[in-house]
């Protein structure tokens, strides 16, 4: 055997692939050439300072949403949506054994200063809403909306939310009941601490 017929089973083999590298079109450096080329000239030639009395004349306090009655109406729904809807649900129907619906909820429907009392200091412990035991924790909400904000949810929970129908407080309710337990800085307690206001 000769050394040619040695090396035959491996100059059968096909040599090994690779990836060609294709060049980029002229066309294409042409395009981005050029598209470089205007964007340094439009940069040198515009005129970046602008008269301030060009455009409308608004300023940043003209896009700030109203606070307060004084200002226009704050939307319950939509503060309801964004802190109590992840939880309670969008219908308020809220989920069976795990948070309480507020939808027909007598904690709801009764009387406005409870349900205030439960939106400024939350809630720890067993709770029982239409016949129902639930176990669990409702953060408090008095440092996140103010006086008319709660008002509004308030509202919306007693006189929007599904089929609830009752009557709407005022931001000076809201106030008074603020103020009323303006020292307390803890949850209450379930049943234990709520059933008795309802008296």
């Amino acid at each position: 055997m000769t050394d040619n017929h040695k090396y035959d089973a491996q100059l059968r083999e096909n040599a090994d692939p690779h990836e060609k590298a294709e060049p980029v079109p002229w066309v294409v450096l042409l395009v981005i050439a050029g598209l470089f080329l205007w964007g340094i000239y439009y940069i040198f030639s515009s005129n970046l300072s602008y008269d301030s009395t060009v455009g409308d004349n608004r300023i940043a306090a003209d896009f700030k949403a109203p606070e307060g009655a004084e200002g226009g109406k704050i939307d319950g729904h939509q503060l309801f949506v964004a802190q109590c809807a992840a939880c309670h649900q969008a219908t308020g129907a809220g989920i069976p054994g795990v948070f309480p619906p507020l939808v027909g909820s007598e904690w709801v429907l009764r009387k406005p200063e409870v349900l205030v009392q439960i939106l400024l200091h939350g809630i720890t412990g067993e709770i029982t809403v239409k016949g129902n035991k639930y176990n669990g924790a409702m953060p408090e909400f008095r440092e996140k909306f103010n006086d008319a904000e709660m008002a509004a949810v308030v509202n919306y929970l007693r006189t929007e939310l599904g089929d609830n129908s009752a009557d709407p407080v005022d931001e000076a309710f809201v106030k008074a009941e603020r103020e009323k337990t303006a020292d307390k800085t803890d949850h209450w307690n379930g049943d234990a601490d709520l059933a008795p206001m309802e008296q």
